[in-house]
């Protein structure tokens, strides 16, 4: 029997964090969580992936009632005020909690309120809500505290008008325009769901391009349906300073342009959740957003003290997040072979949505690797003109000698879930991952998922010349 409390603690009930106790609980590891807030779930059950995609799917579901067809005949376009809209995801996160607290129960895995910070690198001291003092140890520990929006100095984000992608959660009013700095995923999914609204955007982006690790033709189509929704799009923009006061937002950039607006939704970039953790007592340093540096198998330079999920940075997925907390949890119970999370899909939940798995045309270009194209419009498919979802496409790129799949890129409706298709044929050995298992399967019909067949027989028939 071991001298510590615990053979594995783990600090923070997010998806890593979640995943790395259960899979020590499960291998026989008595594993124990400190969840400081008072429900479990982290970040992306309260303020993150839940609640963000709640909200678009309300937001979608009123778009898809204001355009089709049948419910303009009613002749009045619905208006839904955003609170209202928030109260749909309230709901979901009720149920996401609920069924977490279970997974912890039935594994019989201690969950710990309260505040951690390390004392050395087997013990941590517990700060209680009534402010409390105990410590636990354990053999191993696991920091999965996950990340925070991140707050310039020179911004008030007490103000009532400035808002981050935690905080907008709490917004009680439906703004008129509301300014977006920062185009990254989370600002682009944003400028989606107010447009949605009907609430007048202006997303400004630092860059060339919006989400420029994506496929090209897919970050235009995105600018494109963005603006075509009624976002005012700036590139090549930073902010100077902003004002805010009882009557509005004015967002003041570096090129002289003085934006206004009702409010400021401020999504440029996140930083790890580790001020707090007293890492100096375990001889450990944060990077400037607050990121820990972690080897192939999630080790800090500590050897047992691991961190996984978005307080390491990249990929900063859920998904993502998820399968490094199992991984941990393997090395600590003697796994010598992880697996190291480096070949996760990309999904963006934009309206429509974006999903990507494999190399990009650039990409494959820059290497020197030839590769040819197929593609599938959705307007195109019986399923995307029955169910209106007619917006966007499937590519997928290939060799076209051996014709095997390098990357496949979706823009449209149910874009993360058709994206795993392909992304199973990628993932055979041998001739098992080429175009040909697009044109020997039937598919359904209609389905979406037949935009494969149809972007494979287009990809076959340009190597013809036709």
């Amino acid at each position: 029997m071991s001298n510590y409390d615990y053979d594995v603690l783990v600090l923070g009930s997010g998806p890593a964090g979640e995943s790395a106790a259960l899979n020590a609980a499960k291998h026989q590891k008595r594993a124990a969580v400190i969840e400081q807030n008072a429900l479990v779930g982290g970040g992306c059950t309260h303020r993150g992936t839940i609640p963000s995609k709640a909200l678009r799917h309300a937001v979608k579901q009123l778009m898809r009632f204001n355009s089709g067809k049948l419910y303009r005949a009613i002749g009045q376009i619905r208006k839904i005020p955003y609170p209202t809209m928030l109260s749909v995801a309230a709901g979901v996160i009720e149920k996401q909690v609920d069924m977490r607290a279970k997974f912890y129960s039935r594994n019989n895995i201690e969950v710990f309120r309260g505040e951690a910070s390390f004392v050395d690198d087997h013990t941590v001291q517990l700060k209680l809500p009534d402010g409390a003092v105990e410590t636990i140890s354990a053999r191993d520990i696991v920091i999965a505290t996950g990340a925070s929006p991140y707050h310039p100095a020179d911004i008030d984000f007490s103000h009532p008008r400035v808002y981050d992608s935690d905080s907008i959660l709490d917004l009680q009013h439906t703004p008129r325009k509301i300014l977006i700095y920062g185009a990254g995923v989370i600002g682009c999914e944003y400028a989606s769901i107010f447009s949605g609204l009907g609430i007048k955007v202006e997303l400004i982006n630092s860059f060339d391009y919006l989400l420029a690790f994506l496929d090209d033709e897919i970050s235009v189509a995105l600018n494109y349906h963005l603006r075509d929704m009624g976002v005012m799009v700036r590139h090549r923009e930073e902010y100077e300073k902003v004002e805010a006061d009882d009557n509005g937002i004015t967002l003041h950039l570096k090129s002289g342009k003085r934006l206004k607006g009702d409010a400021l939704l401020w999504c440029n970039g996140r930083t790890g959740n580790t001020a707090g953790l007293n890492l100096s007592a375990i001889g450990l340093e944060a990077d400037s957003r607050g990121q820990l540096q972690v080897n192939k198998q999630y080790q800090t330079d500590v050897a047992n003290v691991f961190a996984v999920g978005d307080v390491i940075g990249w990929p900063s997925l859920a998904s993502a997040a998820y399968d490094q907390g199992r991984s941990a949890a393997a090395v600590v119970r003697g796994k010598e072979t992880v697996r190291y999370v480096d070949d996760v899909p990309t999904g963006i939940y934009t309206i429509p949505e974006i999903s990507s798995v494999g190399r990009t045309e650039k990409e494959l270009t820059e290497a020197r690797i030839p590769f040819e194209v197929g593609r599938a419009l959705f307007k195109d498919t019986a399923r995307g003109q029955i169910s209106g979802e007619d917006v966007g496409m499937l590519k997928i790129l290939f060799n076209p000698d051996s014709l095997e799949i390098l990357g496949i890129h979706c823009f449209g409706a149910e874009a993360t879930e058709i994206i795993h298709i392909g992304q199973a044929i990628m993932k055979q050995d041998g001739p098992g991952n080429t175009l040909r298992y697009f044109i020997t399967t039937t598919f359904n019909y209609p389905t979406m998922a037949e935009a494969y067949r149809i972007a494979a027989l287009n990809g076959l028939n340009r190597l013809t010349g036709y």
